[in-house]
């Protein structure tokens, strides 16, 4: 689908839905509306002075008026100006995107400003939008309403410096998220670890990345048994991916590039194991490779951005399946590290996988470490599915993540990591560790402090996503589904670092 930036008198323009913002609580239509309501003759001031649309965020209203070449317009309401900033016109571009879809517009223009001339943040935001917005799943479906050939973008003045380049950035983006979606919510079936492997070459050549893929024999050799064991009882073979990414330019002489590690949980399919998990759900297990998803769509993302770090992606993935050769509980791993750990909960593997993972991240010499993953159901259980875990002891790390999250509206909540928890994972009798607590409470703070262990002496954060990282009811931005939650909030704190 082409989306595109152009100067055009919106009145003419012949598209199947003509997308146009109008504020709330302006005393007088302003902008694009202004000139859209002296074209259809004050259709627009007719239909607020009813009172039957305030331009209140996320409102709309579709019209079919005469005096545009449009088949449909629709006013999509932008809030209060005061506040307004670019995530809520991603939304409201995302909310057209969507409605032009579901209409089967085939074309559609979007006309967003209310009086305020479009900079390039607010271009790259509205292609973004745009892309997430009209975004579905639909590999296995037959689609009645066929997709968007053509988004523009109108603008009535002259183009802003960087303009065509912006859109493009955000359509870049926006197809990453997209990408990172489709991947999660692909059926396990079809999405098993040397797929995804498979997945991640293609995704790293696109983008000028490096890619180094290990089997099982390669993970022998290093002492991955935590992966190993995981993947052990499944008929398709674990994988340990590794993607590389160094900035365009060299850092400056006698200066060092700063790797930073991004870690990404690749459960391709979680039955439990043999503590198996209830029936209610259990279809949606293929999404929890949602952390691994974020990774993929993070690199996916960089043609988009100005890249100052070397960006290292890791992926442990694995089918967590019941079998003659899977785990049971009781089952004693050593870890690449060396420590051993008492399996005590099948189900709790995804901590199993990044034990490993944060070992290997250690020969990077990292700057920064961050792992993602729909690791525990206690966390929605803590902060039902308005937020995501954040767990780490560094105060300036967790202010950055929260900031970014918040930017994009991908929000985090800072859980405690405390000493006490990692009390409860030595509490066995045969190991130096149990993946799993007897006690039910605190499960996701547990669970952390286990990774913590692992990740001793790096500058490190955990993000647990499980509570965000499906969509139960359709959002502007966001179908129902896996909806990659933290690719757009890792791609803003990679921007803003050391801002």
């Amino acid at each position: 689908m082409d989306v595109i930036v152009r100067k055009a008198d919106l009145a003419t323009r012949p598209v199947g839905l003509l997308a146009v913002g109008v504020a709330e609580g302006g005393k007088r239509l302003a902008g694009a509306a202004q000139r859209l309501d002296r074209a259809t003759h004050g259709a627009l001031a007719a239909l607020l002075a009813a009172g039957d649309f305030a331009g209140r965020a996320g409102e709309t209203a579709l019209l079919y008026p005469r005096g545009v070449r449009a088949k449909r317009v629709l006013l999509v309401g932008l809030g209060p100006a005061a506040g307004r900033d670019a995530q809520r016109l991603l939304l409201a571009a995302a909310q057209a995107a969507r409605r032009a879809r579901d209409l089967g517009a085939g074309t559609l223009a979007l006309a967003l400003d209310d009086g305020i001339p479009p900079d390039v943040a607010t271009l790259r935001a509205l292609a973004e939008g745009a892309l997430l917005g009209h975004h579905r799943f639909t590999a296995y479906r037959r689609e009645s309403k066929a997709p968007l050939t053509r988004i523009e973008i109108l603008s009535p003045a002259v183009l802003v410096k960087g303009a065509a380049a912006a859109v493009g950035q955000g359509a870049q983006l926006g197809g990453a998220v997209c990408l990172a979606r489709d991947l999660a919510n692909t059926p396990g079936q079809d999405l098993v670890p040397e797929t995804l492997a498979s997945r991640a070459r293609e995704i790293a050549k696109h983008v000028g990345a490096t890619v180094t893929v290990l089997d099982e024999d390669a993970m022998e050799r290093l002492g991955m048994g935590c992966v190993l064991g995981v993947g052990r009882g499944s008929a398709h073979p674990p994988r340990f991916i590794v993607l590389e990414k160094s900035p365009a330019r060299p850092a400056a002489r006698g200066t060092k590039t700063p790797t930073v590690v991004v870690i990404g949980k690749g459960v391709t399919f979680d039955t439990g194991g043999y503590s198996l998990k209830p029936r209610e759900g259990m279809s949606r297990m293929k999404y929890d490779m949602s952390g691994a998803a974020a990774v993929l769509g993070l690199f996916a993302s960089l043609p988009a951005i100005a890249l100052d770090v070397r960006l290292v992606g890791l992926i442990p993935s694995a089918e967590n399946m019941v079998g003659s050769r899977a785990l049971k509980p009781g089952d004693v791993l050593r870890a690449l590290d060396g420590t051993t750990i008492e399996v005590t909960n099948t189900d709790a593997e995804g901590r199993l996988l990044l034990a490993d993972a944060l070992g290997y991240a250690r020969r990077f010499q990292p700057g920064t470490v961050l792992d993602l993953a729909t690791l525990t159901g206690a966390i929605s259980v803590a902060l039902g599915r308005a937020a995501a875990g954040l767990f780490t002891r560094d105060d300036a790390l967790a202010a950055e993540l929260d900031a970014a999250g918040g930017a994009v509206g991908e929000r985090l909540w800072r859980m405690p990591l405390w000493d006490d928890y990692l009390v409860e994972m030595k509490a066995g009798e045969t190991a130096d560790l149990v993946n799993s607590s007897e006690k039910r409470e605190g499960g996701a703070c547990a669970a952390a402090a286990f990774l913590e262990h692992f990740a001793k002496g790096m500058r490190w954060a955990h993000l647990d996503i499980a509570s965000t990282a499906w969509t139960h009811e359709a959002r502007a931005d966001s179908a129902r589904g896996a909806n990659a939650f933290g690719v757009r909030l890792l791609v803003r704190w990679l921007e803003s670092r050391g801002r």
